[in-house]
């Protein structure tokens, strides 16, 4: 029996001290339960397409989805109403980048910004000339707006237009709704910030084919009752995604406005280039967000070119675990993992 414990404790240390992923290729991890999205992505890899085509079509399902109404049409209206898109996508190989923020009537973000990758020498393109290029490019124009996106924005001016982002303005933004004017003076903003994972749920998406090439991308309709205009950390090359062929992928989601000040996914991927697991990567790039923000919300997932994944998340109140999933040879189906935050 007391070599039986000892035993069983030896292969507890070890079996903490081993990275989350085992390395497998091909691989394809996301943010979030997104599990159909996974699928998408996955069956691309399966069928031979290439990890762009994994990462667009895996992130389009998303957006066809409604993914928690944080992805896609009909999800996360601004001050005004309106339902506007991010995405970005990164080729690992070239290092070349497509993206669009504030992107409004299409549907396809992760498609408009593949486009851009492709048919400009642009690396992001914004709001209605964003819209008028994807239009050119023979994307179908529809209305973003549905019964749900308008029923939030009802209730939302119902409740004297709270939450919102507004700082240092009259009226108060705390009870009241604009359209609003500057103060005369500036103030330490006191008002605590409103930690809603629901207005948060970016997909993230990193996909590595059998050779280790790498591809990430990012989709999302930002955050809801944003300041219209407002772009968050998806479609910022290094903040929402970053991708390498010579070192692994990561994706972040959160609260992008505070997470896009540190370009947490870039780091983590040159924390993996320089020899770091994917998880104590992951875990660094939060870390360093959490020195300025302890209260932020956010998690990043890794992953490296030998198919070793991670992840990491701000532990705050009502979010202690982050959950993703993952599809690699070892398992026939998508798999929903899980971390403890810190």
């Amino acid at each position: 029996m007391c070599c039986q414990g000892k035993m069983f404790t030896s292969l507890l240390i070890y079996t903490l001290l081993l990275p989350l992923g085992h390395a497998s290729l091909p691989l394809v991890i996301n943010t979030w339960p997104f599990k159909n999205a996974t699928a998408a992505a996955w069956s691309v890899l399966q069928s031979g397409g290439s990890v762009l085509d994994a990462v667009e079509k895996g992130c389009a399902r998303c957006e066809m989805e409604q993914c928690d109404g944080s992805v896609g049409y009909g999800g996360s209206p601004d001050e005004s109403g309106e339902t506007t898109l991010d995405a970005m996508i990164m080729n690992g190989d070239t290092m070349e980048v497509g993206a669009v923020a504030d992107l409004r009537r299409i549907k396809n973000a992760i498609g408009v910004a593949r486009a851009v990758m492709e048919r400009t020498d642009q690396t992001l393109l914004v709001g209605e000339s964003a819209s008028v290029f994807a239009e050119n490019m023979g994307f179908i124009a529809e209305d973003l707006t549905t019964n749900k996106s308008l029923n939030i924005f009802s209730q939302w001016l119902k409740g004297n237009c709270q939450p919102n982002y507004r700082k240092n303005v009259i009226p108060d933004p705390s009870k009241s709704c604009g359209p609003y004017k500057p103060r005369a003076t500036l103030e330490q903003n006191k008002r605590a910030r409103h930690v809603n994972m629901r207005s948060h749920d970016t997909i993230g998406m990193i996909a590595l084919d059998t050779t280790g090439h790498v591809a990430a991308g990012t989709s999302t309709n930002g955050l809801t009752h944003k300041v219209p205009g407002r772009v968050g950390d998806s479609p910022i090359v290094g903040a929402g995604a970053y991708a390498d062929s010579s070192a692994g992928g990561a994706a972040a989601t959160g609260d992008g406005d505070i997470m896009m000040r540190f370009l947490p996914s870039y780091l983590a991927v040159e924390l993996m280039r320089t020899g770091a697991d994917p998880s104590a990567a992951c875990k660094t790039a939060i870390s360093r967000i959490k020195r300025h923000y302890s209260e932020f919300f956010g998690a990043i997932i890794c992953a490296n070119t030998t198919g070793h994944y991670g992840a990491a998340c701000n532990k705050v109140d009502g979010f202690s675990q982050f959950h993703f999933m993952v599809s690699n040879p070892e398992s026939d189906t998508p798999l929903l993992k899980s971390v403890d935050c810190f």
